[in-house]
């Protein structure tokens, strides 16, 4: 007798359901904020590389649909196609600042000392360093000791690096009356992309959270507009992965992750997060296949409240997806923000902005500055005074990575997962502790400077 497809099978078994075990049948709506795509689930069958989506006869309810393909022997997987979120948090109960969020008269502000670097707490030195001008910050980075070492080895702003930034697209072209472009890029900044949610080659941003992201990694420093980035030389790759209001599906981020790797991506930052304990075994297939490719993945570690009413529990995929750094967040005054979540997938902090925990001795709570979209805008930007959370975090993680792999720090000639190990190394080496427990800071706070620091000769023996 013919064995029967997997696919076949997998078809058969599932019309069964629908039709006959109301065990499977939609009995209890999950509203209008579903969880997980409401027609199909993620299957992976024995012997094949890869998980696929699978549609769902009409009426059958998912999770019920998952359980029953899990009894198949023959099925490895079966899960929903579950849904993630921008871990971006808005500020709306804690003083802000005095800031219009407008662009207008940043070419002066930003062009001397005390400009851009007022704003940008989070890439100051937290110790008096090489330029007495530049204000100190207990939460910041030393952007500018990082900036210094690399322009010595000659990869200024981690030229030639490139850095796939999957989220809700980036502003990077301007596209008839609707769209416009940041001003604070370049064109030459950007690789071709990919929209995996409007099935387009232009990831356009609909929402302001990739363009925010992209901002703090790679935005344009000495032209005398808005603020500046990290990695500010390197090539930006814009994967929308996630809709207008921040969220994606986990096949369509596994999509994404594909695509930086088929497309020689370095680093993959994703400021985004599925809910608490949720499986995502075909992101993380993806992740896998990064690693053995020799990138560098980043992820938000999630917040324990969020702007869309979706809060976390615990730290979440895809920062706990196999050799993801996980990013937690911390405040202008070097404590952890409020909403950073604590536990083992947590490999570093880095700059969120927001309010701190109670008990921190600080009260510094400006959020990440960056130019982006106007809310509800797709064609005019501002430095809006509302982006904090652990997509910040993530951010800067990712521009320095992008800047240790351009500073000629890491031992030549490694393998691609021997990189990617010596980056992560590299990056918790470095850190600095911030006196909390490892579960909630990890190694410490990032410290690019530290990061990009040459070694010098091994002392002879």
């Amino acid at each position: 007798m013919k064995r029967l497809s997997p696919t076949f099978a997998c078809a058969a078994l599932l019309a069964a359901l629908a039709a006959g075990d109301g065990s499977a049948r939609a009995g209890t709506s999950v509203g209008e904020a579903r969880p997980f795509a409401p027609d199909r689930v993620v299957v992976k069958f024995d012997g094949e590389p890869r998980g696929r989506a699978l549609a769902l006869p009409a009426g059958t309810e998912v999770p019920a649909a998952a359980r029953a393909l899990r009894r198949n022997p023959r099925v490895a997987y079966a899960e929903p196609d579950y849904l993630a979120a921008a871990s971006s948090e808005p500020v709306t109960d804690f003083p802000l600042p005095d800031d219009s969020g407008t662009l207008r008269g940043t070419a002066e502000a930003s062009a001397a000392v005390g400009g851009w670097a007022f704003r940008q707490w989070n890439f100051m030195p937290a110790e008096p360093g090489a330029d007495p001008r530049l204000p100190l910050s207990p939460g910041g980075i030393d952007a500018g000791a990082g900036w210094r070492h690399l322009a010595a080895a000659g990869r200024p702003g981690a030229a030639g690096v490139t850095v796939a930034v999957l989220d809700t697209g980036i502003a990077y072209r301007s596209l008839g009356g609707r769209f416009a472009a940041s001003p604070d890029f370049t064109p030459s900044q950007f690789v071709p992309g990919y929209d995996f949610v409007a099935r387009d080659g232009l990831p356009l941003d609909r929402n302001g959270h990739g363009t925010h992201v992209a901002g703090t990694i790679a935005e344009k420093t000495d032209n005398a507009i808005g603020l500046t980035g990290l990695a500010y030389e390197a090539k930006l790759m814009p994967v929308r992965v996630l809709a207008g209001d921040g969220t994606g599906y986990a096949t369509t981020i596994a999509k994404g992750i594909r695509f930086a790797i088929s497309n020689h991506a370095q680093v993959i930052n994703m400021s985004f997060n599925f809910d608490c304990g949720e499986r995502v075994p075909m992101v993380d297939e993806a992740l896998r296949a990064a690693y053995a490719h020799g990138i560098v993945t980043v992820a938000s570690a999630g917040n324990l409240s969020r702007g869309q009413g979706r809060g976390e529990k615990c730290v979440s995929g895809p920062a706990t997806g196999p050799r993801v750094i996980g990013v937690g967040g911390v405040t202008e005054g070097g404590c952890l923000g409020r909403y950073s979540l604590a536990g083992a997938a947590i490999d570093v902090v880095a700059p969120g902005g927001g309010a701190p925990r109670r008990g921190c001795a600080s009260v510094l709570a400006r959020p990440i500055y960056q130019v982006t979209l106007r809310h509800g805008s797709t064609d005019e930007f501002a430095i809006p005074a509302s982006y904090t959370g652990t997509s910040m975090a993530a951010a800067h993680v990712s521009g320095v990575a992008a800047m240790v792999l351009a500073s000629g720090v890491l031992a030549p000639r490694l393998g691609p997962r021997a990189r990617v190990d010596a980056v992560i190394r590299q990056l918790r080496r470095s850190a600095r502790d911030l006196g909390l427990p490892r579960l909630q800071q990890g190694a410490g706070l990032i410290d690019a400077g530290q990061a990009t620091e040459p070694r010098g000769p091994t002392p002879a023996k």
